[in-house]
């Protein structure tokens, strides 16, 4: 094999592992931060503290994806790593910001003999993470519209960006919803099947305002939607996405307790499978493919050695957590079982 043919395989191959692993931030995390959103209309304190407790066991697991993912995009992608971290250093901040503060707030809520300011700073930094994330994929998906980098300090902040944050709000608040559907019962559960109700009917108008807006606005990506034989691998993720979304509806006017989430899941991975598709072969859209990104072929192979040893480790594991930790939670029980 070309030397250049190996070091475009194995730029292919990180583009994929990167992405797997976004998928994994993208869906553990995604319901993680909803619960969080949802705890601002909880109520009562006791509500909240189930929300939290739902949570406990699996929290910081799930952001650990976060970290993984920025430690291999710095390495396997050195050079796009530096371009997203200056143009998106706002809102990167404001996200890490926002999961600083749920982080200290959850450790805290337990332990206050005044937990209602912590469960709030809980929820309001699940928030600020969740928009902050919502604008940084508004923005770089708008960076293809020129040929020169995005430059200035508010250059992420655009309509298009602020639509994107309304979805990834919208989103993550459904996960969350469904998420809950399926480990509470009772008073706790009654409001989240309505809740996850509204929040789909605002995921999938947002999702068809954006699938109108990005080829209207952005003419690299109506080239790819609709040219041939493009628009029929494109037409997947789009049916997949739709199927889903009537079968999360029906499951929830069921009253189903695990469909919902599983056919949540599904909206995120075909949605997130079209985004790829899209941006494919670029890592920055119109000006880094990910052939120009990669580091150098010895530098990728060293770190699929180790990485690919870590791969099935850290699902298995996380497939065990979630097994251990299955079951319901009920009102009254905290962190460690109970106040």
């Amino acid at each position: 094999m070309e030397p250049t043919s190996l070091s475009h395989l194995l730029a292919v191959i990180w583009f994929m592992i990167v992405g797997l692993f976004l998928v994994f931030y993208v869906v553990l995390d995604g319901f993680d931060l909803g619960v969080g959103l949802l705890s601002l209309v909880a109520g009562r304190e006791d509500r909240r503290a189930v929300m939290m407790t739902s949570l406990s066991a699996i929290w910081d697991a799930n952001e650990s994806w976060l970290v993984v993912v920025g430690g291999i995009l710095f390495g396997a992608f050195p050079k796009a790593y530096a371009m997203v971290l200056s143009a998106l250093y706002i809102p990167i901040i404001v996200m890490l910001f926002g999961l600083i503060l749920r982080g200290v707030a959850f450790e805290f809520h337990e332990l206050s003999e005044r937990p209602y300011g912590w469960g709030l700073a809980f929820g309001i930094g699940s928030f600020v993470a969740a928009a902050a994330q919502g604008f940084a994929l508004g923005a770089l998906l708008s960076m293809g519209t020129s040929g020169a980098p995005v430059t200035g300090t508010w250059a992420w902040f655009t309509p298009y960006s602020c639509l994107v944050a309304v979805g990834v709000v919208c989103g993550y608040a459904l996960l969350g919803a469904t998420y809950l559907i399926m480990k509470t019962e009772g008073i706790m559960q009654a409001p989240c099947h309505p809740r996850a109700t509204i929040a789909a009917v605002l995921v999938l108008l947002v999702a068809a305002a954006v699938t109108v807006y990005t080829p209207l606005q952005y003419s690299w990506v109506a080239a790819k939607w609709f040219s041939r034989p493009g628009i029929y691998y494109y037409a997947g993720p789009v049916v997949l996405a739709l199927f889903s979304f009537g079968m999360l509806f029906r499951s929830l006017r069921r009253r189903a307790e695990v469909a919902p989430f599983v056919w949540s899941l599904l909206i995120f991975v075909s949605s997130f499978a079209g985004l790829a598709a899209t941006l494919f072969p670029y890592i920055i859209p119109g000006q880094l493919t990910v052939y120009q990104a990669a580091a150098d072929p010895t530098t990728l192979v060293f770190m699929l050695s180790m990485v690919g040893l870590f791969i099935p480790i850290m699902i298995a594991y996380n497939a065990y957590q979630y097994t251990v930790f299955r079951g319901k939670i009920r009102v009254g029980e905290g962190y460690g079982g109970g106040r």
